[in-house]
């Protein structure tokens, strides 16, 4: 009897895997722990300054070396990543793996916001390395994966004009679902529990019988930080025990002056520390949940434009898992489903009236009402669930043969140009587009 080899599947990493992870990070380890039952499974990240123990196996490496990976690599029969940077990607192509990249990151427009106000050359480098980058894994990838069937029509769109879409690959599979399918962002299907201190034992000025509203998560350009506190601002008038409590605070550039911006407002309007409170810190991963449980409601509202239309709102997903109604500007996937299943309330985009009046209503409804729905959503988004298409793939033991072909040359030519920006790139300490 021959005995069945159990996959093995490398799951890589775009930033580091730590107690404080950005929301890459994030989705990495937990695909990672969905697809342990179904695989032996180990995460590659790049070396970072919060490494921790985990209950799943991560392997670190320094981001301009991709050579400590060629072991698990030749280990793998599937490698899980996002389109990664031309020094890795090339150590990817070597591999006899099955490469599924991963598209949940609308990046392209996400760049364009991220570098708004930046010197022009500047921002025409990192776009173009960002589009080519995408470009190369779609044609050398085996399958993608995306977070939202919005996100899968974009990404369906690029690929028919990169010419993916042959009347082959189409005859194969006219749904095109065993090249791109949806793997959401997920929730643990355990509910959450205390584990220490969330904001009202944080945050000195926030008492026991105050209602909070919850940012929960960084504040970021392509978001609307401002809107949110002049509309508490006005809810405090006839609610004078609301607070808006932002959970964390950025590191990066964008996000630093966006968090500065916000504080400078909300000190102009006699806001700060008063009814508007900041979070200085990013909160651990683990830790969330105290937070979120404090809460009485939570509040995201962005601006609109590209990335908002095709993101895939992380944040809204943990106030699922936790039972947090939710009040969010309208206009993407997880706005569309606190509408229909009444988790909350949707808001036009830049009304602070109107956000005040939603925060209203739900505060006045109060959680609990809202508490059957949310689990329902939570159940809907569990990891478990998220992961089907990809435990089908790498469990396969016949994976696909690439479907696009040996790369075309004027490919080939694109790939050694943007490994040349590339190193130009990165000598010019375009630090946050050098990650994978």
């Amino acid at each position: 009897m021959s005995r069945v080899v159990r996959p093995r599947v490398l799951l890589l990493a775009a930033e580091p895997v730590g107690p404080r992870m950005p929301g890459s990070a994030i989705r990495t380890y937990e695909l990672a722990r969905a697809l342990a039952p179904h695989a032996d499974v180990v995460i590659a990240a790049p070396e970072g300054p919060d490494e921790t123990a985990f209950d799943v196996p991560v392997v670190t490496f320094h981001r301009a070396d991709p050579r400590p990976l060629r072991g698990e690599l030749a280990r793998a029969t599937a490698v899980v990543a996002q389109p990664p940077w031309p020094h890795v990607a090339a150590a990817l192509h070597r591999s006899d793996a099955q490469l599924i990249f991963d598209l949940y990151d609308p990046e392209p427009f996400e760049v364009l916001e991220f570098l708004r106000g930046r010197p022009a050359s500047l921002r025409r480098l990192v776009v173009t390395l960002t589009l080519d980058r995408i470009a190369s894994a779609l044609h050398r990838g085996h399958r993608l994966i995306c977070a939202s069937e919005k996100q899968r029509d974009l990404w369906l769109g690029v690929l028919l004009g990169e010419r993916r879409i042959s009347p082959a690959v189409y005859d194969r599979d006219p749904t095109l679902r065993s090249l791109i399918d949806t793997v959401p962002f997920g929730v643990p299907r355990e509910p959450p529990q205390r584990r220490g201190a969330g904001p009202r034992e944080k945050l000195a000025g926030i008492a026991p019988e105050d209602e909070i509203v919850l940012w929960n998560g960084g504040i970021w350009d392509w978001l609307d930080a401002p809107t949110a506190i002049r509309a508490v601002g006005e809810l405090a008038s006839r609610r004078p025990q609301v607070r808006l409590v932002f959970m964390g605070a950025a590191s990066q550039g964008p996000g630093r002056r966006a968090t500065e911006a916000a504080r400078t407002l909300a000190s102009e309007l006699g806001l700060l520390d008063r009814v508007v409170f900041t979070h200085d810190e990013w909160v651990p991963y683990a830790q969330r949940a105290d937070w979120l449980l404090d809460a009485d409601c939570a509040l995201s509202t962005h601006v609109d434009h590209l990335e908002t239309r095709f993101a895939f709102r992380t944040r809204l997903l943990d106030c699922f898992w936790a039972g947090l109604p939710v009040v969010c500007t309208r206009g993407d996937e997880l706005a569309e489903r606190v509408e229909r299943d009444d988790l909350g309330a949707t808001v036009p985009v830049r009304d602070p009236s109107a956000v005040a009046g939603a925060l209203e209503r739900v505060l006045e409804r109060g959680r609990g009402a809202y508490g059957p729905a949310l689990a329902a959503t939570r159940e809907a988004y569990a990891w478990s669930r998220a992961v089907a298409p990809l435990v089908t793939w790498v469990t396969d033991p016949s994976p696909p043969l690439r479907t696009a072909g040996p790369p075309r040359l004027g490919t080939r030519l694109r790939d050694f140009g943007f490994r040349s920006a590339f190193r130009a790139a990165s000598a010019a300490g375009v630090r946050k587009w050098a990650s994978l």
